[in-house]
């Protein structure tokens, strides 16, 4: 009876400590599946990641493969940063400036303009020529398509006046490995005006035989 007693403590105790042990398993899962938001010690940014400052490893942020498909895959990169009281609205600004580096890349056009302006001042033997000149560039950046991006890097840390600071690291798979590469609107689009460019054609050339008869 004594025997059968200290059977049914230890698998009681047996029990016991499956439960902690699997509770503890659940916890520290859970605990590792959240972000823990890092202050800023300084008024400065002394610290920024080592990917917003170009130092990517391309073959991880694309997520290159070593073999078969996927190794031969190439992506374009955009990096942004910003700083709100709401910490959606600092990564979707960070994410905006980060697809308008992406479109840049892809469709960014310089324009330089420069004005001259020189005149004299001072009577008939004392005069002095004077010279201004300005010289503005712009960048200019119409409809681009940055469709099919992804996320490779995304940090966020808080600023001395408890405000969000958000950096976001974007990447532009191109060709077959970006994932709306079948399914580009653009495309279809201009398939549709081919369509209707094509059936004016038939028509006018139909008119055109029907006049001649």
């Amino acid at each position: 009876m004594e025997g059968k007693m200290i059977k049914n403590v230890m698998k009681s105790n047996i029990i016991k400590y499956t439960i902690i042990v699997l509770a503890g398993i659940v916890l520290s899962n859970c605990a590792s599946n959240t972000y823990s938001i890092k202050s800023e010690k300084n008024k400065t940014v002394s610290k920024v990641p080592a990917w917003y400052m170009s130092d990517i490893a391309e073959k991880k942020a694309c997520d290159i493969k070593t073999f078969g498909k996927g190794k031969d895959k190439q992506c374009i990169y955009g990096v942004g940063t910003s700083v709100s009281p709401s910490l959606e609205l600092a990564i979707e600004k960070a994410k905006l400036t980060a697809k308008a580096e992406l479109a840049d890349i892809i469709k960014g056009e310089m324009n330089k303009k420069a004005k001259m302006f020189v005149t004299e001042l001072g009577k008939t033997y004392q005069k002095s020529v004077v010279t201004d000149v300005e010289t503005t560039l712009v960048n200019n950046i119409e409809e681009t398509p940055v469709r099919g991006y992804e996320i490779f890097a995304q940090e966020v840390t808080m600023t001395k006046n408890n405000y969000y600071r958000a950096w976001v690291g974007l990447r532009l798979p191109l060709g077959e490995y970006n994932k709306m590469y079948n399914y580009a609107v653009i495309d279809v689009v201009d398939a549709f005006e081919l369509k209707k460019k094509a059936e004016l054609a038939y028509k006018t050339m139909d008119q055109t035989e029907t006049n001649n008869q």
